[in-house]
């Protein structure tokens, strides 16, 4: 089995709708849940803030966490989250050149 990095991340909406997953690759594939490049539970409830994640050297043990954390009452999610970021910030806010939210501000003000 490939061995390198792997994450078990959490996604939350601004009403704090969590989502959580697994990847090779986190800031593409928060990109990807920021940018609604897939249909799904993410792009339904705009989860597009990365509120939590971990990394895994193996990803047997990623997944591990992440059907782990799936299996956990919602309080404890919370309390994981808050653990380390109380305010829910988005983790991933300084990784790319633009937001989704900022690209949509000024294409309305264009429009206007």
């Amino acid at each position: 089995m490939h061995e390198g990095s792997y994450f078990t991340y959490i996604m939350a909406s601004r009403s704090r709708t969590l989502y959580i997953g697994v990847t090779g690759d986190l800031q593409k594939r928060v990109f990807e849940h920021k940018w609604r490049e897939h249909d799904g539970f993410t792009e339904r409830y705009n989860c597009d803030r990365l509120v939590w994640f971990e990394a895994h050297q193996d990803v047997t043990r990623a997944i591990e966490r992440e059907k782990q954390l799936k299996g956990w009452r919602r309080e404890k999610k919370i309390a994981l989250i808050e653990k380390t970021n109380a305010a829910w910030v988005d983790l991933s806010r300084d990784w790319y050149d633009v937001e989704p939210a900022d690209y949509n501000r000024a294409l309305d003000r264009m429009n206007t």
